[in-house]
């Protein structure tokens, strides 16, 4: 009588991850990561407002009064004398210091100003394509630079809350459009520099060298000094990108030459060789997806970091130049002591900048570890 072999019992959850997708077991893992979930919701609101500033903000960014110098942030009052809810800020009422004879702003409880969702405000061009004048608050049958500066003012009398917004957009563009560059650029060189070898290999290690031998803030002061001063902001923000990409692509170039060295003796690297496969098709069709943890743990990596280069250069006077918008020009104005002394609120800049690049870093590392399901 022969024995019989039980058949091993497989249960519901093994079946599923047998003949799920990468995408589906990426998925499932980033679900289990929860503080990086709630950064990815964190990094998702920040582009969110940056890519509705405008409708976001309430009073027209660049308009300066004197009068309005370092006006302290308006508290909203959320519910009215009766006890209904009823959103409002209570209007400004300015009166001259008798003994330093300067303008001092307080709110006045006798004028109560509604606050309203889509309330009508400064046109601008939503998407640089739709002209409109609705912004997401705003002050019922008033104008929005009379009652409500949520954040404050600077010293030229400028709403920092809606220059806050607008300059959440440009920084946070300025990194996107950084990495992909950069990412573009340390695939593509360090694929080749890993693939081909020899004297291609040599010179892209050469230009890598050169490149992380200099110090990073004299090379960004150098570059930096070379854009002219006549140009726009529109022609610096581009210059700044491209320096930033141009210097950032050298350590995800190395870590790629490195896979790159392990990878091209497989057997599946020769198999598409001998199967016609060009040597690009090589690199993004059979080499990149392999170590892909490798280049989000990079990328979620030098997004912050090109964030922190464009606020460094920006904040040191080297980058973006008022009248453009960015967290770096904003901070310029919290450099004196004296002036936060008068202002603190203006560090009110400084709590995007950590947030975000926190939200980032605990992105990456969900990311990279689900990137690899199999781990």
């Amino acid at each position: 009588m022969s024995a019989t072999t039980a058949a091993p019992v497989t249960t519901e959850a093994e079946t599923r991850v047998a003949v799920a997708t990468q995408r589906q077991l990426i998925w499932w893992r980033f679900k289990r990561h929860k503080l990086a979930l709630v950064s990815a919701i964190i990094v998702v609101l920040f582009y969110v407002v940056a890519l509705f500033a405008d409708t976001i903000a309430t009073t027209e960014p660049f308009d300066t009064q004197a009068t309005r110098s370092y006006i302290p942030p308006q508290p909203i009052h959320w519910f009215d004398k009766d006890g209904n809810f009823r959103p409002q800020v209570y209007a400004l009422k300015g009166k001259r210091d008798p003994r330093t004879f300067k303008l001092a702003y307080a709110p006045d409880a006798s004028e109560p100003r509604d606050l309203v969702l889509f309330a009508h405000g400064y046109e601008y061009r939503l998407f640089g394509l739709f002209p409109t004048d609705i912004h997401l608050i705003g002050v019922r049958d008033g104008k929005p630079q009379d009652a409500l500066f949520l954040l404050g003012t600077d010293q030229l009398g400028r709403d920092v809350f809606s220059r806050l917004v607008l300059a959440t957009r440009t920084s946070l563009t300025i990194g996107l459009v950084g990495v992909a560059l950069s990412l573009v650029l340390g695939v593509l060189l360090g694929g080749m520099s890993g693939l081909y070898g020899g004297w291609v290999d040599v010179v892209i290690q050469r230009v890598i060298e050169i490149l992380r031998s200099i110090p990073t803030i004299p090379l960004w002061m150098g570059l930096a000094a070379a854009v002219p001063s006549s140009w726009s902001p529109q022609q610096v923000y581009f210059a700044i990108t491209l320096i930033i990409s141009l210097i950032g692509w050298t350590e995800l170039a190395r870590v790629v030459r490195g896979r790159f060295l392990a990878l091209r003796e497989e057997d599946f690297i020769t198999a598409a060789e001998l199967a016609g496969a060009s040597r690009m098709r090589i690199i993004f069709k059979h080499m990149v997806p392999s170590f892909l943890s490798h280049i989000i743990a990079a990328v979620s990596l030098a997004l912050p970091a090109m964030i922190i280069s464009e606020t460094t250069l920006s904040f040191l006077g080297l980058g973006l130049r008022p009248p453009a918008i960015s967290w770096g020009v904003l901070l310029q104005d919290a450099q004196n002591l004296q002036t936060l002394g008068l202002a603190p609120w203006l560090l009110v800049v400084a709590v995007p900048v950590i947030v975000v690049i926190l939200a980032f870093n605990f992105l990456g590392d969900g990311l990279r570890d689900a990137a690899d399901p199999y781990g």
